[in-house]
């Protein structure tokens, strides 16, 4: 048997979450306009798998996620612990499967695909204004 997962610690997105999971995507995936995936990392300090709900874009067959945080000074929880181990499991709508997580670190890649997500969720552009550090862009390659 396999580690519980501990969703996220905000109430409506562990709510989402759960729909999410419990219709294989069916509830949540397609969500305010954008899509949404999953991503359950192995938190840094506990071990624990975290799993949170994000708003994807493709590159490719490629999966890219934004560590925005809403603007916040500092790096959300789970980007921090794919920093520290880029193994990580996806979920997209039904499909589930384990991922290896990058940050994106060329400067030509980082530009295209912020505009990639920028159109996903525009208010992107709002989150890097308030706030002093560079967020980062994370790829989901299939492993």
């Amino acid at each position: 048997m396999g580690k519980e997962i501990i969703d996220s610690s905000l109430n409506w997105v562990a709510d989402h979450i759960k729909r999410y999971v419990a219709s294989d995507g069916e509830d949540g995936h397609d969500w305010n306009g954008t899509q949404i995936l999953l991503i359950t990392t192995t938190g840094r300090k506990s071990g624990n798998l975290r799993r949170s709900a994000l708003i994807y874009g493709r590159d490719g067959d490629d999966f890219v996620i934004v560590a925005s945080r809403g603007g916040d000074p500092n790096h959300p929880l789970w980007f921090l612990n794919l920093v520290e181990d880029k193994n990580v499991t996806v979920q997209v709508k039904a499909d589930v499967f384990p991922a290896i997580a990058t940050t994106i670190d060329n400067e030509e890649d980082y530009a295209r695909l912020w505009n990639v997500m920028l159109k996903h969720w525009p208010a992107y552009a709002e989150y890097q204004e308030k706030t002093s550090r560079k967020i980062p862009l994370v790829r989901l390659r299939r492993a």
